[in-house]
C-alpha cells in the first residue's frame, strides 16, 4: 500500500490551501467577503442574525423557487 502525502491531492482542496496558508482568492473567483464573514459569525453568536424579517425574506425567496420548479 502507498500513502500519498497531502501536498499529493488534487482537486479544490489542494487548489485552496498551500503550506499552512490560505489563498483568498481562486482562479477567476471573486475574492472571499472576510469583513461579510465576520459580522456574520459575530451577529449567529450573539443571537441577532436571524431576524423575523431575514426569515420571511427567505421564505419568500423559496416559495418562488418552488413556484418555477
Amino acid at each position: 500500500m502507498y500513502r500519498h502525502g497531502p501536498t499529493c491531492l488534487q482537486g479544490p482542496v489542494s487548489r485552496h490551501w498551500r503550506a499552512g496558508k490560505r489563498r483568498h482568492r481562486c482562479d477567476g473567483e471573486e475574492p472571499i467577503r472576510t469583513e461579510l464573514i465576520q459580522r456574520v459569525r459575530r451577529e449567529i453568536a450573539a443571537g441577532t442574525y436571524a431576524t423575523p424579517e431575514k426569515w420571511q425574506a427567505a421564505l419568500e425567496r423559496l416559495l418562488d423557487r418552488l413556484e418555477w420548479a
